[in-house]
C-alpha cells in the first residue's frame, strides 16, 4: 500500500516536471538574469540602442532577445521582444539573426532576419530574409506590419539595418547572402515612411569581391577575396563623409573593414579601405552614442570556453572628428 502511494507520488511529480519543461519550451520564455557583466553575455552581432527617453541601454543581436542597462556595466535579460505570425512564411519558430533596434518617428523598429527551417529553395537552402517589426517602446513588444515581405522570396538576405540618405528617404541596407550567389552583396531598397514594407527594387552597393582586405583560398591554393558580405551599417563622420562597416574573413578569421562613398550618398561608388579597420577576430560592429556623449563600438568576438566557439560582446571608443573612423582603446569594465 506504501509502495503504492509512493509511485503515485513519483509519477505525479514527473507528469508535473514534464508540463512544465513543454510549457517553457513552448514559451520559449529564457530566465531572467540581473547583474551580469557585459563579457559574461553570450551574444552574436550585439546592436545597442542608448534610448534617451528612458536613459537606458537596449541590447539585441542573433536570438532576438533583449538585455537592459543603465551603465553598459550590468546587464538584465535576456528578455523575448519579438512577435512574430505563426501564419506567415517565417512559420511559428523562425531563427532570428543580427536583431537592431531604430527609433524613429516616435516609434520604435525591429530590423532582423528571420529564417524558416521548413521551407526549402533551390540547392535546399533554408528560406532567410530580411523583416521589419515595430513597438511604441523600446522594450516591445514588436509586432508585424501590413507587408508580408520585404524583399523577394526566392533572394537569401540577411542582416539588415537603416539609413535615411541625402534625399530625405529611409532605407533598408542588407545583404544578399553568398551561398545563394557566390559573391555576397551589399544592397539597398527604398522603406514606406511607416515602415511598413519597401518600394521598388533593390539596388547593389558593393559585392564581397571588391574588398582588398578580405582572403580565403581556391582550390588550386591560390588567394582571392572571400565571398562574404556580413553586418553592414553606415554613419557619417563630423566633417561629413559617408561610410559602411561591414565584415567579412581573412581565412579563417573573422574581421571588419570600411568603406567610404565618393559621392556622399548610399549610391556611392564604395571605395574600400587596403585594411580592416578593428583588430583580428571582431566584427559585425555598429556605432552608438553614450549618455555621456562617447561615441563607442558595439562589436562580438569569438573565443573557446570548454573546447567550444561562443560569441561575446565588447565595446570600443570611436573617433569621427576626421574624414576617416579612428578606432580607440577597447573598454574593459572592472567589477
Amino acid at each position: 500500500m506504501i509502495l503504492s502511494f509512493l509511485r503515485i507520488i513519483l509519477l505525479t511529480c514527473a507528469a508535473t516536471m514534464l508540463v512544465m519543461i513543454v510549457s517553457r519550451a513552448q514559451n520559449n520564455t529564457p530566465v531572467l538574469k540581473t547583474d551580469v557583466p557585459l563579457d559574461s553575455i553570450r551574444l552574436s552581432d550585439p546592436f545597442i540602442l542608448a534610448d534617451k527617453a528612458t536613459q537606458t541601454y537596449y541590447m539585441t543581436g542573433t536570438g532576438g532577445k533583449l538585455w537592459k542597462s543603465k551603465d553598459l556595466k550590468s546587464w538584465t535579460g535576456p528578455v523575448t521582444i519579438a512577435q512574430t505570425d505563426p501564419k506567415s512564411w517565417m512559420g511559428p519558430t523562425p531563427m532570428i539573426w543580427a536583431a537592431e533596434l531604430h527609433a524613429y518617428n516616435g516609434k520604435y523598429y525591429y530590423f532582423a532576419t528571420f529564417t524558416n527551417k521548413a521551407v526549402k529553395l533551390g540547392e535546399g537552402l533554408e528560406r532567410r530574409a530580411c523583416h521589419v517589426l515595430v513597438s511604441d517602446r523600446p522594450d516591445g513588444p514588436y509586432v508585424p506590419m501590413r507587408d508580408s515581405t520585404y524583399l523577394p522570396a526566392d533572394k537569401l538576405t540577411l542582416d539588415a539595418t537603416l539609413w535615411t540618405d541625402t534625399d530625405g528617404k529611409p532605407y533598408m541596407l542588407f545583404c544578399h547572402e553568398w551561398l545563394q550567389n557566390g559573391n555576397g552583396t551589399v544592397e539597398k531598397i527604398a522603406l514606406k515612411p511607416d515602415f511598413s514594407g519597401t518600394t521598388g527594387s533593390p539596388k547593389l552597393l558593393f559585392l564581397a569581391s571588391d574588398s582588398p582586405w578580405s582572403r580565403e583560398k581556391n582550390k588550386d591554393g591560390t588567394d582571392r577575396p572571400n565571398k562574404v558580405t556580413d553586418g553592414p551599417w553606415v554613419f557619417r563622420t563630423q566633417t561629413g563623409k559617408l561610410g559602411m562597416l561591414w565584415t567579412s574573413w581573412i581565412y579563417d578569421v573573422y574581421t571588419q573593414g570600411v568603406a567610404y562613398s565618393q559621392s556622399g550618398t548610399l549610391d556611392g561608388p564604395w571605395i574600400q579601405e587596403k585594411d580592416p579597420i578593428t583588430p583580428p577576430n571582431f566584427g559585425h560592429g555598429m556605432l552608438f552614442r553614450s549618455f555621456d556623449g562617447k561615441l563607442l563600438m558595439s562589436i562580438h568576438s569569438h573565443r573557446s570556453i570548454n573546447g567550444r566557439t561562443v560569441r561575446v560582446p565588447k565595446l570600443f571608443e570611436v573617433d569621427d572628428s576626421g574624414d576617416r573612423l579612428v578606432i580607440g582603446k577597447q573598454i574593459l569594465y572592472e567589477r
